[in-house]
C-alpha cells in the first residue's frame, strides 16, 4: 500500500511538472537581444541626453554616429545595426535646431519605420530623469511625454535612469508592450548598461 501511495505521488508530481512546463507563465522571460555596432544615435526632442549617451559610446570605443537631426537618408548612408533614440524635449534645443516638437515626432517616426524595414534594432533611452519629464515642464507643455510616446512603445529595448520612472511610466510601457526595460541608478552606470547591451 505504501508503494502504491508513493507511485501515485510520483505520478502526480510528474504531471504537475509537465503541466507547468507547457504553461506560458512557467516559461522564463525572453532575454533581450544583444545590440550591435555601428550605432545611429539621435534624439526625439533635441534634449542633451543624446550627447550624454554619445560620451559613453565613445569611452567604450564603439562605432557610432550622433545625428541630432538625423533623417532616413542619414540612416541609409551606413550599414547601421542599432539605432538609439533618446527621448525628452528641450525648447532651447529645438529652437536652436529650428524645429518644433511636431517636426521631431515626424522625424523619429520616419526613422523608426525605416529601421524596422532594414532590420535595425531600436533602443529607446531616457537618461535625464524626472527633469526631462512633463512633471517639471512649464504648464501645458507635454512635449516630453509626446516624445516618450512616439519612441518607447516601438522600441525593442528601453534604457531608463530609474528616477525618471518615479511614476512608473516606463515600467508600465514595458509591461504593456512586452519590452525589456533596463533601469540604472546613476548616470555613470550607463557605461555598464551599454557595455552589457553590446556584449563588450
Amino acid at each position: 500500500m505504501i508503494r502504491s501511495f508513493l507511485a501515485w505521488t510520483v505520478l502526480a508530481l510528474a504531471l504537475v511538472v509537465l503541466a507547468g512546463a507547457s504553461h506560458p507563465l512557467a516559461q522564463a522571460p525572453a532575454q533581450a537581444a544583444k545590440a550591435q555596432t555601428p550605432v545611429f544615435l539621435t534624439s526625439c526632442g533635441q534634449s542633451p541626453g543624446a550627447v550624454t549617451v554619445g560620451v559613453f559610446l565613445r569611452r567604450l570605443k564603439m562605432d557610432y554616429d550622433l545625428k541630432e537631426t538625423g533623417t532616413v537618408k542619414d540612416l541609409a548612408a551606413k550599414p547601421y545595426k542599432t539605432i538609439i533614440i533618446v527621448t525628452g524635449s528641450s525648447l532651447k534645443g529645438m529652437g536652436g535646431a529650428g524645429v518644433s516638437i511636431d517636426d521631431e515626432l515626424s522625424r523619429a517616426g520616419a526613422l523608426i519605420a525605416e529601421a524596422k524595414k532594414r532590420g535595425i534594432m531600436i533602443v529607446g533611452a531616457h537618461v535625464e530623469g524626472m527633469e526631462r519629464r512633463a512633471k517639471n515642464a512649464a504648464p501645458g507643455d507635454n512635449s516630453d511625454e509626446m516624445s516618450i510616446d512616439a519612441v518607447c512603445p516601438k522600441a525593442q529595448l528601453l534604457m531608463v535612469r530609474k528616477d525618471g520612472d518615479e511614476d512608473g511610466r516606463f515600467t508600465t510601457l514595458g509591461k504593456k508592450f512586452n519590452i525589456p526595460v533596463v533601469f540604472y541608478e546613476k548616470s555613470l552606470e550607463l557605461n555598464t548598461v551599454l557595455k552589457d547591451l553590446f556584449g563588450k
